[in-house]
């Protein structure tokens, strides 16, 4: 009696890669220990928002015109942009609003939309990608067809072009949803090829063969062995959302006022470099820092499963 190998038994099945082994490796890299650090930070900023405007005493829309010398255009008061003990980052020209009430706000819009455009995106890729991998014949050819029209659009110009024909209320959501039409895609063709080839494998037939349902097949059998893929390009996808949101709020597309937003405050920033450099550099550093640093963690994680896959 022959015995069916088990996936992982199968070469380029399921890799043996653990999520303590990968977090070891984390651990071990000095790189992603620290991009880890400031996410971390960034998220508790985030979350932790209300909280921040309570104890400063100072809300993201509130004005402070004590803070702001009117006489000089509303330049603030002091050095590097009015940073003082009542104001820890400074505050905005001309209405005084503080930096880190509004920097604090600004990072959760921002990772609410990344995260929430990820994971759209990786459910429409995974589904439409599989499906057009598993069954082939006219379904893939459907969604093949769709994701090339999509892919042969230039993303930026058409989400910009998009959002500014909709409606300005629920801005977030509306991001959300265009940037995740133009994203899924890119990972769905990756699902589908790979779909594409384990279908074929030897566990897959012999699942098949011993009477396993097309649920079985698709959750057990094939499911599992994408989720490296899955993971790295689910953390790779994160910052360029991040750095999506913040371009197009930038150009007057994304998040509306007074809603605060990173590509907000920057493009605000723009006729002040000369006088307040701190307004810009503030809120540009932490845009900056937060996709570089997800753009780190993502390339750790991308080599720890890749050295996992080859062990």
């Amino acid at each position: 009696m022959t015995v069916a190998a088990h996936p992982e038994q199968v070469a380029g099945a399921v890799p043996a890669t653990s999520g303590r082994r990968v977090t070891r490796v984390l651990l071990r890299d000095r790189g992603a220990v620290i991009s880890g650090a400031y996410l971390a930070l960034i998220v508790l900023m985030a979350i932790g928002a209300p909280l921040i405007s309570a104890i400063t005493g100072h809300g993201p829309n509130d004005f402070d015109t004590a803070a702001v010398n009117t006489d000089l255009g509303g330049v603030p008061h002091g050095s590097l942009g009015g940073i003082s003990s009542e104001h820890l980052l400074g505050v905005e020209p001309q209405n005084g609003r503080d930096i880190l009430a509004r920097v604090a706000y600004g990072a959760r819009v921002s990772l609410i939309i990344a995260a929430s455009a990820t994971a759209l995106t990786t459910l429409l890729g995974v589904v439409l990608g599989m499906l057009a991998g598993f069954y082939q014949g006219w379904v893939d050819q459907v969604i093949c067809r769709v994701m090339d029209f999509l892919m042969a659009f230039p993303a930026l110009i058409f989400m910009i072009a998009i959002l500014s024909a909709l409606p300005q209320g629920n801005r977030p959501v509306l991001l959300v949803l265009v940037i995740s039409v133009f994203g899924w895609p890119y990972l769905a063709r990756v699902v589908r090829g790979q779909t594409l080839t384990l279908v074929n494998r030897e566990f897959v037939e012999a699942a098949r063969a011993s009477g396993a349902s097309t649920r079985q097949l698709v959750f057990k059998e094939i499911l599992p062995n994408l989720r490296s893929s899955l993971i790295v390009m689910t953390t790779l996808a994160v910052p360029g959302y991040v750095g999506t949101e913040a371009g197009l709020s930038f150009l007057g597309v994304g998040v509306t006022p007074p809603t605060p937003s990173w590509g907000q405050m920057i493009a605000s920033s723009v006729g002040w470099y000369a006088v307040d450099p701190m307004y810009f550099v503030i809120p540009g550093a932490f845009l900056f820092l937060t996709v570089l640093s997800l753009t780190v963690l993502g390339d750790r994680i991308r080599a720890a499963v890749d050295a996992g896959e080859a062990s």
